[in-house]
């Protein structure tokens, strides 16, 4: 809701804005798990919450086994389990001190999806902002998968002058 409201809101001022659909390369698999301790210890959660999911995290192993031989078990220092109910909310507390550095420009997160919303009058703020978004995921043990990473733009007129697309970014017509 927040997002669409948003996109109502910048057309009333803009003659058209980008949405930059950002796709991280297995990110569940690869979230820190000290980092996100160190970010949920930054949240008002009870203790016993908090203490919940260090526990949590801090007894995950894995240990093969494959022809009648048995692995050593090794500790997991970085994954969330997708499908459990702490994988969303494990990215969302991951990625929550990603903000955008151009007033005007918005970011949104849910779960695993990453959107950055920039206004027309904004365009040329776009390749900084990503640099940042680049910045921010290498700071947090992510990738940006730029294969999955869209634009599209959407204008208050079909006679709206657009800039051309980003070399590296492919332009579509739906998310």
């Amino acid at each position: 809701m927040a997002m669409l409201h948003t996109v109502r809101s910048v057309l009333n001022d803009n003659d058209y804005f980008h949405i930059f659909s950002f796709n991280f390369s297995k990110a569940f698999d690869t979230v820190w798990h000290a980092s996100l301790m160190s970010k949920l210890a930054q949240l008002m959660l009870p203790d016993s919450i908090y203490n919940w999911a260090v526990d949590f995290f801090d007894s995950l192993a894995h240990r093969t086994r494959f022809a009648g031989i048995t692995s050593e078990v090794a500790a997991i220092q970085a994954s969330v389990i997708q499908g459990s109910a702490l994988g969303p909310a494990s990215y969302v507390v991951t990625a929550a001190d990603l903000h955008p550095i151009h007033e005007g420009n918005r970011i949104f997160k849910f779960a695993d999806d990453t959107y950055l919303i920039v206004p027309g009058v904004n365009s040329s703020t776009s390749e900084k902002e990503i640099l940042h978004l680049d910045d921010w995921a290498a700071d947090n043990n992510l990738t940006l998968n730029r294969v999955k990473t869209k634009e599209l733009v959407f204008t208050a007129s079909p006679k709206t002058v657009l800039l051309p697309p980003r070399p590296d970014i492919d332009r579509v017509t739906s998310l």
